[in-house]
């Protein structure tokens, strides 16, 4: 019987951002784990801060990953525990679990609570000034109005965007602070300042181009009165390429865009034109905004390995097309993975062996989100300065652990994929998936 093979020695990659679900999920772990250990070694009989940690752990485990659970849970912990001094971070949870469920309600009544000790939570700002809209009325709309100017004004004060996803750090950028003039916008409107309203919704739609800021920019001139230039708004709407919009929303649009006109001209003819011309207009907004994303990031639009372009330690940028009819192979490292340092003279032995073959091509691929510490360690360890920096390339080959290898054949195929690696078989496994993809026509 063959023994097991052991485990190839990685690294997990780390995270440049949790995603908004993983990052709330997190809390109830980190504090599960304290509370149980607390609770674990409680003197008998316990006093009552000790029931309460053991009443806590026991809502924490009962709450699990469901936020429905997970919310009943902590509601009930919280109304026998009011003044637990978990509260803060409990309350948090409870905002975070409001958000993923959509509970408008929830949101709002936590929400507050959790800003009013952390004011700079960007998503919770977000999510509550949003939410106050949607129950309605004048009081909840200035609410909205006031979390909506400081969610602005914590988007306009971050710091600018840089490094490898300085092109989607700003784009989310960018829909953040359109999001929040548009909450700004029905706030007005609803508070009845309507050319307050239509002012914030343009200025929304020029930084972002989107069917939802035109839509409001519409609806705030309608409200003046002035349906000649909701239209041209509205046509934008409906126009505008907007991954982001919904069939339904569109055919939304179309139907209102229809009834202003008709009110207007008793007919459609001359609709069509309106709308060729705001789909002209609106496509040549979103392509410039893409310049300039992709001006930050060039690697953004790219959806193909192939279209990638990678930067060297001395800034030149190799592209990966110009590679095609090679065998590749990307090493992906980073100077605090001690895998990566063991992985590393097996790696040259395998270069070793192919010296004399042209049509292979051996790429180091740095992880490193802080690149001022890469040539240092090269430095240190005598390694090789001819590194290329990811550049997002790890994002979409999804790599998710280090040493990561990758082969491609001569055709820009992923033909092999090695993540982690056992030392004593390296060499030669990877040795033979070189020869395997030259041997491939």
């Amino acid at each position: 019987m063959k023994r097991p093979k052991p485990p190839g020695l990685c690294c997990a990659r780390r995270e440049k951002r949790l995603s908004k679900t993983q990052s709330w999920r997190l809390v109830p772990l980190a504090l599960f784990a304290i509370l149980s250990l607390s609770a674990q070694q409680a003197p008998k009989p316990p006093n009552p801060s000790d029931a309460e940690n053991k009443a806590l752990v026991k809502a924490l485990q009962e709450g699990g990953n469901s936020p429905v659970d997970l919310t009943r849970s902590i509601e009930a912990f919280l109304a026998k525990y009011p003044r637990s001094p978990q509260r803060g971070q409990l309350v948090r949870m409870l905002a975070h679990a409001a958000i993923d469920l959509k509970d408008d309600q929830r949101i709002v009544k936590y929400g507050e609570q959790a800003l009013a000790e952390s004011p700079g939570d960007m998503l919770i700002l977000d999510r509550v000034a949003r939410s106050l809209l949607a129950l309605g009325g004048k009081d909840n709309a200035g609410t909205s109005l006031n979390f909506s100017r400081a969610f602005a004004q914590d988007v306009r004060a971050a710091a600018p965007p840089a490094g490898a996803d300085a092109g989607r750090l700003q784009d989310d950028r960018d829909r953040g602070l359109a999001r929040a003039l548009l909450y700004q916008s029905r706030a007005e409107t609803i508070l009845e300042n309507y050319s307050e309203a239509e002012r914030l919704a343009a200025q929304a739609f020029q930084i972002c181009p989107s069917e939802e800021a035109a839509r409001a920019w519409s609806e705030a001139l309608e409200t003046e009165g002035r349906d000649k230039d909701a239209i041209l708004r509205l046509a934008d709407a409906f126009a505008v390429p907007d991954a982001h919009a919904s069939e339904m929303d569109r055919a939304a649009d179309r139907q209102k865009l229809g009834e202003l006109y008709r009110k207007k001209h008793h007919h459609e003819k001359g609709l069509g034109d309106i709308i060729l011309a705001a789909y002209d207009q609106t496509s040549t907004m979103v392509k410039d905004r893409e310049k300039r994303l992709i001006a930050l990031e060039p690697n953004l639009a790219a959806t193909d390995p192939l279209q990638f372009r990678l930067t060297s330690l001395d800034g030149k940028t190799l592209t990966l097309a110009d590679l095609k009819g090679d065998v590749v192979i990307l090493d992906f490292w980073a100077t605090w993975c001690q895998p990566c340092r063991i992985q590393h003279p097996l790696y040259e032995k395998v270069k070793e062996r192919f010296r004399n073959r042209h049509d292979v091509v051996f790429l180091s691929i740095d992880t490193d989100e802080d690149h001022s510490k890469v040539a240092p360690f090269l430095d240190q360890q005598k390694w090789s300065k001819t590194i290329y920096f990811e550049d997002g390339l790890q994002r979409l080959l999804q790599v998710t652990s280090i040493p990561t290898t990758v082969l491609f054949d001569k055709q820009g195929h992923v033909a092999s994929r090695m993540n982690g690696f056992l030392p004593g078989e390296f060499v030669d496994q990877l040795s033979e998936r070189i020869q395997s993809a030259l041997a491939t026509r």
